[in-house]
């Protein structure tokens, strides 16, 4: 990962990065600003870097970005070509080789009322991909019933694992599990990947571990993305992030008409927030999802606080 990262950085920054002592496993963002401190989330908190190459609370001590240490960065992200980006620009990030994430902001170009390009680039968020196999073995059990999979729904606020989560899902469902000694044959899984982030493809290619039978759709709205897959790939189960929009809602309706199993998220602290929620409050008045994961990062991040059944029964408890 280390060799990875520093690979897109400006050569002031990947000779500061270079002599820092610490667990890449453990650092979870970067953010350039221009003309503003260097900031990193190492290990869930949020910390400055300094010129003696360390990590700090102290702004005062922060390395400072300036425009030429981004401008460079950005070649380096873009490979000297943002324009070969044009499509991912529109979006607001990219991503490169190892699945990292990059957001970026500056001033956007409009064109017919949609978003053109975006230039004058002074913002970048580095978002590192971590993958935790074996995270998703405590919550099997719970959704898969004799052979069948259950509808599922992860409930969670942003940054707590909720991605993580469902990756790991994927990659075991599509592999095939097993648990209580038995054994659950691997399903055809396709996945929506509208932001790049549970797979993390980087041309195409998916930087994660999805497992054996798992189709990736990149960079695709999630409701044209189903609908893609259901007719082209004649998936088990289909998986989508961050749901929300009516026009996903419409689809998670045809996809589980269709015979589709679903594993979804959502952002949100608990049930009551989503129930609250337009669209996707009618999913679960009428009892479409059959299991719902509330986390959180009390203690740490990804912990399960929570499992209910579509009644609304809970089935697991860690909120003491």
């Amino acid at each position: 990962m280390k060799e990875e990262l520093l690979k897109i950085f400006s050569v002031k920054l990947r000779t500061l990065f270079s002599g820092l002592s610490f667990d890449y496993e453990k650092l979870q963002e970067i953010r350039l600003r221009v003309n503003a401190p260097l900031l990193v989330c190492y290990d869930n908190k949020e910390f400055f870097v300094n010129q003696k190459n360390g990590l700090t609370t102290q702004e005062t001590s922060a390395f400072m970005i300036t425009g030429a240490e981004l401008k460079e960065t950005m070649e380096y992200i873009s490979n000297y070509s943002l324009y070969a980006f044009e499509e991912e620009v529109r979006q607001g990030f990219l991503t490169v080789a190892g699945g990292h994430r990059i957001g970026i902001a500056g001033k956007v170009i409009m064109e017919e009322g949609r978003i053109k390009s975006m230039k004058h680039i002074s913002f970048i968020h580095i978002r590192l991909a971590h993958q935790k196999k074996g995270c998703a073995n405590h919550v099997l059990p719970f959704v898969l019933n004799q052979e069948e999979l259950a509808h599922t729904l992860i409930i969670s606020p942003p940054g707590c694992g909720k991605t993580t989560l469902l990756r790991d899902m994927i990659r075991q469902l599509s592999n095939g599990v097993v648990f209580c000694g038995k054994r659950y044959e691997g399903m055809q899984v396709a996945v929506v990947d509208e932001r790049s982030e549970i797979g993390a493809c980087y041309m195409g290619r998916p930087q994660n571990d999805l497992g054996i039978r798992t189709d990736v759709l990149d960079c695709c709205p999630k409701a044209q993305g189903m609908m893609l897959m259901i007719r082209s790939m004649t998936p088990q189960v289909i998986a989508v992030d961050e749901i929300g929009l009516a026009e996903d809602v419409e689809a998670i309706h045809y996809a589980a008409n269709c015979g589709c199993r679903l594993l979804a998220t959502v952002h949100g602290r608990n049930m009551d927030e989503v129930k609250g929620k337009p669209f996707l409050g009618d999913l679960v008045k009428y009892k479409l999802f059959e299991r719902y994961i509330i986390l959180s990062n009390r203690d740490y991040v990804g912990r399960v606080e929570e499992i209910f059944d579509e009644r609304g029964s809970l089935l697991y408890s860690d909120k003491t």
